[in-house]
């Protein structure tokens, strides 16, 4: 994605003004935030890591044949040939071949990522964790009173919702009076979550929550609410944009308990209701933040695909789509602080343990080769250093001999001469030194001043001598 741009028109639908994709009157381009690119990127490996460690771990051997992960790239999201990844994070993976023998390897897990994996399923196994997980589902089945999801849709946001990998069996039944597993009617589906008592104390979305505590409890219901807005860096909001922003917050906040699914989709009133929905269903999620076409496969299931979209157009202040990882992911902007997430929980803290343990190994790895090479460069250039010097000092030793013989000749010159001599002596040593070599390593043109003055000694010495004769 190089380019997304933003357009403003005027139109009139039951007297109200909307973006328009059609009318092109005012361009504004798509400006990058690099903290959230990062928050983005920085998961880059860990989603299909912890895949293949799940399908390890469920082996009764705990270890798997690396053809078996080859066979299944696509559904753990390899992105690169399967050995070529395990063999990228050695304290993750071990590689073996059972019995001594065998045409392929085997791939098992190493000590210290079984430590993690065990703090991992002790988070899933917390009573805090899987009440706020039930939550959140309850939440999303009652949101826009849609009361049943297909399991499918849910396998598609499992990550970003945080579910275990077998919640169907382990979590569900849990909470017979919040909803239960049922067949479904729809083709190709295997089944349905269903909402099986209303809840109007989880009937109520962050930002009303704010406005009441704000508002001290004097909010009511349908009032205007403000949605939080903030723009990347150098992204322009010229007169005509604000004034819509404005307008457009000033508008009745629709709850995204409500279906409101009457009202004309062109309207204002029914974008932000589906700024509401949207922005409901992202704090739902661990991480703030989900794969575009995840979420577009939910807002189809809901009837609100289009609208979906179009809020993602229309209001980068709200979402920010980066196109990171070779796909692009929504991320809630009042979710995020300078890159960082604003409310994290256990189930973040541990992967945020799996990714240093990654990282801790790739460092390492890139750190020893190389100081290796750079130790390997140092005792080149001292050896060189130490030749350059032996070197001068010879030079410098035969001119002394020289100068010895003529000063028998020269007798009212031989002081001018040793001092002469003890100068160039003094500067020999110096330009031995290790520090002075490696400059006369680094730099060709130095190592001829020290030729030339000794050269400038002979010369005056054979001046002398032609006087004398």
């Amino acid at each position: 994605m190089k380019s997304i741009f933003r357009t403003i028109s005027i139109r009139r639908h039951s007297g109200h003004r909307t973006f328009s994709d059609t009318a092109v009157e005012d361009v504004y381009k798509f400006v990058r935030d690099r903290g959230l690119d990062h928050a983005v990127e920085r998961e880059k490996n860990l989603r299909p890591l912890l895949s293949i460690k799940d399908l390890i771990r469920s082996e009764p051997a705990k270890s798997v044949p690396i053809s078996v992960i080859t066979t299944k790239k696509d559904s753990l999201r390899v992105p690169l040939r399967p050995i070529e990844f395990i063999r990228s994070f050695p304290s993750v993976f071990q590689e073996f071949l059972p019995g001594g023998i065998g045409i392929h390897p085997h791939i098992s897990l190493t000590p210290e990522i079984l430590n993690l994996d065990a703090d991992e399923q002790l988070v899933y196994g917390s009573e805090s964790y899987k009440q706020g997980l039930a939550d959140r589902l309850l939440k999303l089945l009652m949101i826009n009173r849609i009361n049943k999801i297909p399991l499918e849709i849910l396998d598609l946001l499992k990550w970003d919702l945080g579910l275990p990998q077998d919640y169907v069996e382990t979590m569900v039944p849990e909470f017979p009076d919040y909803f239960r597993v049922i067949k479904s009617k729809l083709r190709g589906c295997s089944g349905e979550l269903e909402l099986v008592c209303w809840s109007n104390d989880h009937a109520v979305s962050v930002l009303e929550k704010k406005a009441r505590t704000i508002g001290k409890g004097e909010y009511k219901k349908e009032s205007a609410i403000a949605f939080p807005m903030k723009f990347s860096n150098g992204f322009v909001v010229d007169k005509k944009m604000k004034k819509w922003i404005d307008d457009w917050q000033k508008l009745p906040y629709i709850s995204p308990y409500e279906n409101a699914l009457h009202l004309s989709a062109t309207s204002d009133e029914s974008d932000k209701w589906a700024a509401a929905v949207l922005h409901e269903i992202m704090n739902l999620f661990v991480s703030k933040k989900v794969e575009k076409d995840a979420i577009l496969h939910l807002g189809e299931f809901m009837g609100l695909r289009s609208r979906f979209k179009r809020v993602l157009h229309n209001h980068p202040g709200i979402f920010y789509l980066s196109s990171k990882l070779r796909t692009h992911t929504v991320v809630l902007r009042d979710g995020y602080k300078r890159g960082m997430l604003i409310e994290s929980n256990e189930l973040v803290t541990s992967r945020n343990r799996y990714m240093k343990l990654m990282n801790t190994v790739k460092k390492e790895n890139k750190a020893v080769p190389s100081s290796s090479k750079r130790e390997d460069k140092e005792k080149v250039e001292g050896a060189v250093c130490d030749t350059n010097a032996k070197a001068e000092n010879d030079d410098i030793s035969g001119s002394d001999v020289e100068n010895d013989h003529q000063g028998d000749f020269v007798d009212d010159d031989e002081d001018d001469d040793e001092v002469d001599q003890n100068q160039s002596l003094n500067r020999g040593r110096r330009n031995s030194s290790p520090r002075a070599g490696r400059r006369s390593f680094g730099n060709s043109g130095s190592r001829d001043k020290p030729q030339s003055r000794r050269n400038k000694i002979s010369l005056k010495t054979e001046k002398k001598r032609s006087r004398m004769y």
